[in-house]
């Protein structure tokens, strides 16, 4: 069963920008590319949104991955992608029939982007639907992917 999912990298820096115009740029944070998946809704938003914020993957004074986003006040970047949800057991041509229609899609991506602000943090965004570039300095590297349950 495919389920919503983010990957998850810890980042110095991130931008996005379409078409020549810079959409966001975040310091010091986390970048979610966010692939939601047919009959996803609230539950599995409201899941992948919460651990996200409290994800211990930045280092404490000792140099351990003990602190979260939220401890470091750091800033997030989310970017709508549905690539995420590819299916390539079959051929060389990846397959998108679980990825939800973007009319589906984008009110979920919409109320993950705000679950994520009410925590208080800057959270920046991509363009849903654009073809978008992101730029960002991977800080470890640190990737997690988190799928919702």
């Amino acid at each position: 069963m495919v389920e919503t999912r983010a990957v998850v990298q810890r980042v110095s820096r991130c931008e996005v920008t379409v078409a020549d115009r810079v959409l966001s740029r975040t310091g010091i944070g986390l970048l979610v590319l966010l692939g939601v998946a047919q009959g996803d809704g609230d539950k599995e938003l409201e899941y992948v949104a919460d651990k996200t914020l409290n994800l211990r993957v930045f280092p404490d004074d000792e140099g351990k991955m003990n602190l979260s986003v939220l401890d470091v006040a750091g800033e997030l970047t989310v970017v709508s992608q549905f690539t995420l949800l590819a299916d390539t057991r079959k051929g060389r041509r990846p397959s998108f029939v679980s990825a939800a229609d973007p009319a589906a899609a984008e009110p979920i991506y919409e109320r993950f982007v705000e679950r994520l602000r009410a925590s208080g943090l800057l959270v920046g965004t991509g363009g849903f639907g654009e073809m978008m570039l992101v730029s960002l300095d991977n800080w470890g590297p640190v990737t997690i992917v988190i799928d919702s349950p």
